[in-house]
């Protein structure tokens, strides 16, 4: 997943971050409120973890921004404010879930997979083409029901591309979908990651494909 982590504790954000990104997830850090506004623009995360307590204000005030650019995107509120009151108002302000501070990062990656399985929550149906079986939630990806281990990034390249099987999807888009804003990113990195996954799934006899469409971005399809 993409997520935008709302966090202004420097060594919490650094601690999530890094657990995040072990999980293969692509991580978005923002520290104010103006700073998640700017991130909340481009509408592209797939997940929102947001602190209260924020130097320029309560990031509940946030709630209604992103869900206005990013319709839909589940929102789990990270708070020292934890008594029932608290919990409640960021709730009502449409906030998907509450968790208090301190919590253990197991909790935290249970309720992001629990979020995942609602109905109006992330795009969480498994996709399934030819012999792939890919979460696009968990990232576990399948072969004939044999895992497939991939790095994170091929993961994202993956789910950009099995979310739309059949449609060209623009090289941008993928690159908004497997990038962090503050990752460097040089004119053949995504293809070497596609060419990458291009040849791992091909060896693994996945029976899909992936087309470059030249200027344009990449397709994948079934073998038929």
């Amino acid at each position: 997943m993409h997520i935008l982590l709302i966090e202004d504790e420097t060594e919490l954000a650094a601690t999530l971050k890094g657990a995040l990104q072990r999980e293969r997830h692509v991580v978005d850090l923002a520290g104010t409120v103006a700073m998640a506004r700017e991130a909340a623009l481009c509408g592209l995360h797939d997940l929102v973890l947001l602190d209260r307590t924020l130097p320029d204000g309560d990031g509940l005030a946030l709630i209604a921004l992103l869900r206005q650019h990013n319709p839909g995107v589940p929102i789990i509120v990270l708070s020292a404010l934890g008594q029932l009151p608290d919990r409640v108002a960021g709730l009502d302000e449409g906030a998907d879930d509450y968790l208090a501070k301190p919590f253990a990062l197991e909790e935290l990656f249970a309720r992001i997979r629990a979020v995942g399985r609602r109905p109006s929550g992330l795009n969480a149906e498994t996709v399934t083409v030819g012999r792939l079986s890919f979460d696009p939630v968990s990232g576990e990806t399948r072969v004939g029901g044999e895992r497939l281990d991939l790095p994170r990034r091929e993961i994202r390249v993956l789910a950009a591309l099995a979310r739309r099987i059949g449609r060209t999807v623009l090289r941008e888009s993928i690159e908004m979908a497997v990038y962090g804003f503050d990752d460097g990113v040089h004119s053949n990195t995504l293809d070497s990651h596609v060419s990458r996954l291009r040849r791992k799934l091909a060896e693994a006899g996945a029976g899909v494909e992936i087309h470059a469409i030249r200027g344009v971005g990449y397709l994948m399809r079934e073998i038929k």
